[in-house]
C-alpha cells in the first residue's frame, strides 16, 4: 500500500479550489494579487513590498528602487543621476566614504557580485543581500537603504574623485558597441528625449559639472513619493513592515516637487532606413522595428488571458524562425521576431537577424515572409499542440518550484511591478491555475485570428542595417536597404510545411543493463553504483529543488590524444554532433521534447570528455535517453554540417575587427609561443581544417564506448526508481578497447618577462594584463589559500587602484591550479585604463603585489574573505549545481569527495602567513607576461615622435 504526503493532497486540494474559482470569475474582474506579498504605502507615498522566502536560508535581499533615472537629468546634468548612484558609495549619514563597502564585506557580502547598483532611463536600483544569522545585519541593511534614500553626503573631495572613477566607466563602456547605439537610438525612438539621454551622459558635463548640479537632482528625484522599499527573504513579515517604517515614514517631500514626466515616443510619419558601419564592428545584422505602441499594463483576467495567447504566438514564430537557421544555406546566422519592450511604457513589434554571407537580402527576405507567412495563414494544429506543452510546462516548472525560487528571482518580479506602475501579479499558484484552464481551451482559430492582428504586415517601419565597413557583400545604401524590405512584403509567400514526427524518442534497449554492486556513502549522500558494462553512476538525491535534475559524465581523453593534422577536427566534434543531432536532427528533438524538460549534451575538452544534462523530475527518462543515444546515434548530416560551418566562418570573418579580440588573440599567442594546438579566436581559415567524416570518425571513436565513464546524477529524483533507468540506459551503453588516458602534449608557457604593446581600436582606451604561470603542486588547501590572496589582491584593487588613486573603474584579478596534466598555476590580471595611465596602472598593480609578499595581507581583509566564502559556501551546499561540479572535479583529480563537507574548517584554517606564502609562490617577478592595448592612434603618434 502506497501513502501520499499530507502536504500534496492539499496542494491538490487547493489547486483544485483555484481552478474552481478561476472558472467562476468574471472576464472584466481584477485579478487579486499574490497572497503572499505585502504591499502598501506610507503617508509619505513610499511604497513597499514584503516577500517571506527560505532560499536561500538566512539572507534577504533588499532594493531601494527610486523612479528616476537619466530622462530625467536637465542639460547640466547629463549623467549625473548615474553619478549619484555611485556617489551612495562615498560617504552616508552613517556610513563615511568607503566605510560601507568595508563593513558589508565584513559580514559577506562582496562588493559588485553582491552590493550593487544601476541607473537607466527612468530608474536607478540598489541592490543589498544581507545575511540575517545576526539581527544586526538586518537593521543595518535598512539603515543602509534609509541613508541611500535621503542621507548621501556629495562631499566635495568625494565628488571630485568619482569624477575619475566615472569617466574610467564611461570609457570602459565606449566602443562600437556604444558608437553604434548614438547613432542606432535617435531613429530607433523617432526623435524622443530617451535617445539624447543615455545614462552613461556626457563627458563635458562629467568633467566640469557644478557641485550642486549633483545635489539637486538627488534632491529633486529622491522622494518617497517616486521610491520603493522591496524586501525578499528570511525575514518575518512583520518584523520587514516595523523596519520600513523606521526608517522611512519620516522621510519627506519637496514642498514643491517637481512632476515625474514619461517622454513620449512620437509615432514614426512612414517608413525609414538607416545604415552604420564601423571599421571595428565585429559582426553584420539587420532589423525591423515596426510601429511602438504603449505597453498594456494587465490587471483583469481578460488581460492575462490576453498575454498568455500572445505567448503562443511568439513561442510558435519564435520556433520559425529558428527553423530557418537550421537550412544547409540559412538565410541568416541566427535571428528572432516578436514582440520586444522599447523603454518603460512601450514596445514594439521587431524582427532580428544576424547576417552569414548573403549579407542583407537573404536575411530580409526571410524575416519580413516568414512574419507575413504566420499572419496569412498563421499556425498548424502540431505548432499549437507543442506550444501549449512547452509553455505549460514552463508554468508547472514554476509552480513546483514555488518553495524553492530564489529570493534574487523572485524580487525581481516586485522592483519590475513598482517601475511599471503594474499591480503585483496573482503569484505562481494563482498563474499555473490559469494556465491549466486558458491554454488547453486555446483554440486554433482564436490563436490564428490574434496572430493575424498581432503581427504587422505593410505598415511603417525602421529598417536598420549596422555592421563592419568592410563587410562582404558590402552594407546597402539607406534607400536600397528600405526597398529591400518593400520588395519581400510584396513576393508571394506559402503555407507552413509541417513535417510528421517519431513517436518516441527511443525504444528500451533491447539488452538492458544491470547493477552488479551498490555502495552507499551515508555522511555524503550519495550512492555508487557499478553497472554491468563497467560504467560507474553516483547518486545525489537532494531537495534542494522540487522539479530539478543535473547530470555530467566525463573520462580521460579528450584532444590530447589527436595529433597536429586534427587539430580543428578534435576541438570542432563535439560540437559538430551537437548541430547535427542524435538519431533526430536538433530541431526534430526540440519538437519531439515539447512540454518535456530535458537536455544532454556531448563535450570534447583537452583533457577529457563527456556530456552534461538536465531535467526536470518528471523528465529524467528522456534525459537518459538522450544521454544512451549521444554514444549510440549521433547523426552524419551534411546539410546541417554545412550549415554550421558556414555560419561559423560567417561569425569568424569580422570577429577579429574588435581590438578586445585581437588583444586576447595577440595575447594567448605571446603566452603560448604562438603553439598552434593551443585555441585561439577562430578565423575563417580554421573551419578548411574541418572534415565532416573524420570530425565524426573522432566522436566515434570517443564516444563509442563508454568504458570507465563515471556519471554523476544529483538533483529532485526517486533513488530505487532512478537505479532502474540508470541500469536500463547507461548499462546498456557500449564498451569496447578505447585510450582511457589523456596525454601530456608539452604545451608550456612562454619562460622570463616577456612584455608586449598592441595597438588596436579608435577609441583613447587602453588595457594592462599580467598573466603569471609556473609550476605548483596542486591540493585543495593550496587552492583555497590561492584564492584567498586573489580575492585579497581584489579588495586592494577596488581600495587603491580605484578608490584611492582613481586609475581604474573596475579591476579583476583570477587564478586557477591544476593537477592535470601536470601542477601549473595560472593567475590573470585585467586592468582597463586611460592610455596615458598605463604606467601608473602597471605600477600601481605590482606594489600591491610586493607588498603582500613582504608583509602579508591585512587581517581584516583576511576576515572579510573568509566571511564571504562561508556565506557563499553555505548557499551552494544547497545547490545542485555547486554538488555536481564538486562530485565531478573530486573525481577527476583522484581526491576524496569527503572533502566537499570539510570546506569551513579549511576556511578558517588558512593564515595571514598562508596567504603571504601563496604570494610569493604564484607571483614570480622573474617569469610574467604584460600586455598593453593602446588605440591606434598611440602607435601613429609614436611613429612620428621617433621621426623627429
Amino acid at each position: 500500500m502506497t501513502s501520499i504526503p499530507l502536504r500534496l493532497i492539499a496542494a491538490a486540494a487547493m489547486f483544485a479550489c483555484a481552478l474552481a474559482g478561476q472558472a467562476a470569475t468574471n472576464p472584466n474582474d481584477t485579478v487579486p494579487s499574490a497572497p503572499d506579498v505585502k504591499t502598501g504605502k506610507l503617508a509619505n507615498g513610499l511604497t513597499y513590498y514584503i516577500k517571506q522566502n527560505g532560499k536561500p536560508e538566512k539572507r534577504l535581499e533588499l532594493r531601494l528602487v527610486v523612479r528616476a533615472g537619466s530622462v530625467l537629468e536637465d542639460e547640466d546634468q547629463r549623467g549625473l543621476a548615474h553619478f549619484v548612484e555611485h556617489m551612495a558609495f562615498n560617504g552616508t549619514t552613517h556610513f563615511k566614504r568607503n566605510d560601507l563597502v568595508s563593513y558589508l564585506q565584513s559580514i559577506g557580502v562582496k562588493f559588485g557580485n553582491d552590493l550593487n547598483a544601476y541607473t537607466s532611463f527612468d530608474e536607478t536600483v540598489y541592490m543589498l543581500p544581507i545575511p540575517t544569522d545576526k539581527k544586526e545585519n538586518v537593521e543595518t541593511g535598512f539603515q543602509v537603504l534609509e541613508d541611500w534614500a535621503h542621507g548621501i553626503k556629495f562631499d566635495d573631495e568625494a565628488i571630485d574623485g568619482e569624477r575619475n572613477i566615472v569617466l574610467e566607466e564611461m570609457r570602459a563602456r565606449g566602443g562600437v558597441n556604444e558608437r553604434m547605439l548614438k547613432a542606432i537610438l535617435p531613429k530607433m525612438l523617432n526623435g524622443s528625449v530617451y535617445a539624447d539621454r543615455l545614462p552613461i551622459g556626457k563627458e563635458e558635463v562629467l568633467k566640469h559639472f557644478k557641485y550642486d548640479a549633483a545635489k539637486r537632482f538627488y534632491r529633486d528625484w529622491y522622494r518617497p513619493d517616486l521610491m520603493a522599499v522591496v524586501a525578499v527573504g528570511d525575514i518575518d513579515p512583520a518584523e520587514a513592515e516595523k523596519l520600513i517604517q523606521r526608517h522611512f515614514a519620516h522621510l519627506k517631500n519637496p514642498a514643491q516637487p517637481r512632476p515625474r514626466l514619461y517622454p513620449d515616443i512620437p509615432a514614426r510619419a512612414g517608413s525609414e532606413s538607416l545604415v552604420v558601419t564601423d571599421k571595428e564592428a565585429a559582426a553584420n545584422a539587420v532589423s525591423i522595428r515596426y510601429a511602438i505602441d504603449k505597453e498594456r499594463r494587465p490587471a483583469t483576467y481578460a488581460d492575462y488571458r490576453a498575454e498568455l495567447h500572445e505567448s503562443l504566438v511568439g513561442f510558435m514564430l519564435a520556433q520559425r524562425v529558428q527553423e530557418l537557421t537550421q537550412q544547409a544555406e540559412p538565410p541568416f546566422v541566427n535571428g528572432f521576431a516578436g514582440m520586444l519592450p522599447a523603454v518603460t511604457g512601450y514596445r514594439a513589434f521587431s524582427s532580428f537577424a544576424v547576417l552569414g554571407k548573403g549579407g542583407a537580402k537573404p536575411a530580409i527576405d526571410a524575416l519580413v515572409q516568414e512574419v507575413e507567412r504566420a499572419r496569412r495563414f498563421g499556425f498548424s494544429a502540431q505548432e499549437l499542440d507543442r506550444a501549449k506543452k512547452t509553455i505549460l510546462r514552463s508554468y508547472e516548472l514554476a509552480y513546483q518550484e514555488r518553495d524553492k525560487t530564489e529570493s534574487a528571482a523572485s524580487i525581481n518580479e516586485l522592483v519590475g511591478a513598482f517601475l511599471t506602475r503594474r499591480p503585483v501579479g496573482p503569484g505562481i499558484a494563482a498563474n499555473y491555475a490559469q494556465a491549466q484552464e486558458w491554454i488547453p481551451a486555446a483554440t486554433l482559430e482564436e490563436i490564428n485570428a490574434l496572430a493575424a492582428r498581432m503581427l504587422p504586415s505593410h505598415g511603417q517601419k525602421l529598417v536598420v542595417y549596422q555592421g563592419n565597413d568592410k563587410a562582404e557583400p558590402p552594407a546597402p545604401k539607406e534607400p536600397e536597404l528600405l526597398a529591400l524590405a518593400d520588395a519581400a512584403e510584396k513576393r508571394t509567400v506559402t503555407r507552413h510545411e509541417e513535417k510528421v514526427l517519431a513517436a518516441q524518442l527511443m525504444e528500451p534497449p533491447s539488452r538492458p543493463g544491470a547493477i552488479v554492486a551498490e555502495t552507499v556513502n551515508q555522511a555524503l549522500g550519495t550512492t555508487t553504483l557499478q553497472l554491468s558494462n563497467g560504467v560507474k553512476v553516483v547518486l545525489k538525491p537532494t531537495d534542494f529543488k522540487n522539479d530539478q535534475v543535473m547530470m555530467s559524465g566525463q573520462r580521460p581523453g579528450g584532444q590530447s590524444l589527436y595529433g597536429a593534422d586534427d587539430v580543428y577536427n578534435a576541438r570542432w566534434a563535439s560540437t559538430l554532433v551537437a548541430n547535427m543531432g542524435v538519431k533526430f536532427s536538433p530541431l526534430e528533438l526540440q519538437k519531439m521534447m515539447a512540454g518535456k524538460f530535458a537536455v544532454a549534451v556531448p563535450f570534447m575538452g583537452e583533457l577529457q570528455e563527456g556530456m552534461f544534462g538536465y531535467a526536470g523530475a518528471s523528465d529524467l527518462e528522456a534525459m537518459l535517453q538522450q544521454a544512451h543515444l549521444l554514444f549510440t546515434r549521433p547523426r552524419r548530416d551534411e546539410d546541417l554540417f554545412r550549415s554550421f560551418i558556414g555560419k561559423q566562418r560567417d561569425l569568424a570573418r569580422t570577429s577579429l575587427s574588435n581590438p578586445d579580440v585581437v588583444f586576447n588573440d595577440v595575447s594567448i599567442a605571446t603566452l603560448y609561443n604562438n603553439d598552434p594546438r593551443v585555441e585561439r579566436p577562430a578565423r575563417v581559415e580554421d573551419f578548411d581544417h574541418v572534415q565532416l567524416d573524420r570530425a565524426l570518425a573522432i566522436f566515434h571513436e570517443r564516444f563509442g564506448s563508454a568504458r570507465d565513464f563515471t556519471f554523476f546524477i544529483v538533483g529532485s529524483f526517486d533513488v530505487e526508481a532512478t537505479k532502474k533507468l540508470a541500469a536500463t540506459y547507461l548499462g546498456s551503453l557500449p564498451v569496447t578497447d578505447v585510450t582511457v588516458a589523456y596525454k601530456d602534449l608539452g604545451i608550456r608557457p612562454v619562460k622570463g618577462v616577456v612584455k608586449k604593446d598592441v595597438y588596436k581600436g579608435s577609441e583613447s582606451k587602453s588595457v594592462v594584463t599580467f598573466t603569471f604561470t609556473g609550476e605548483a603542486p596542486y591540493s585543495e588547501d593550496a587552492w583555497l589559500r590561492q584564492n584567498a590572496m586573489v580575492e585579497i589582491l581584489n579588495i586592494k584593487i577596488n581600495e587603491v587602484l580605484r578608490e584611492k588613486l582613481g586609475l581604474i573603474y573596475s579591476g579583476q584579478m583570477s587564478a586557477e591550479l591544476h593537477k592535470k596534466p601536470y601542477g601549473r598555476y595560472h593567475v590573470a590580471v585585467n586592468l582597463p585604463c586611460a592610455p596615458e595611465n598605463t604606467g601608473k596602472v602597471a605600477d600601481a598593480m605590482l606594489d600591491l603585489i610586493r607588498t603582500i609578499q613582504q608583509r602579508g595581507p591585512e587581517a581584516g581583509d583576511l576576515a572579510k574573505v573568509r566571511e564571504n566564502w562561508l556565506v557563499k559556501h553555505r548557499s551552494d551546499m544547497r545547490e545542485n549545481g555547486h554538488w555536481l561540479n564538486a562530485l565531478g572535479i573530486s573525481h577527476l583529480n583522484g581526491q576524496d569527495p569527503a572533502s566537499i563537507l570539510t570546506f569551513e574548517q579549511r576556511a578558517a584554517a588558512v593564515t595571514p602567513a598562508d596567504v603571504q606564502a601563496a604570494a610569493k609562490r604564484y607571483f614570480d617577478f622573474g617569469n610574467y607576461v604584460q600586455m598593453t592595448l593602446y588605440p591606434e592612434a598611440k602607435q601613429v603618434a609614436n611613429q612620428a615622435q621617433a621621426a623627429h
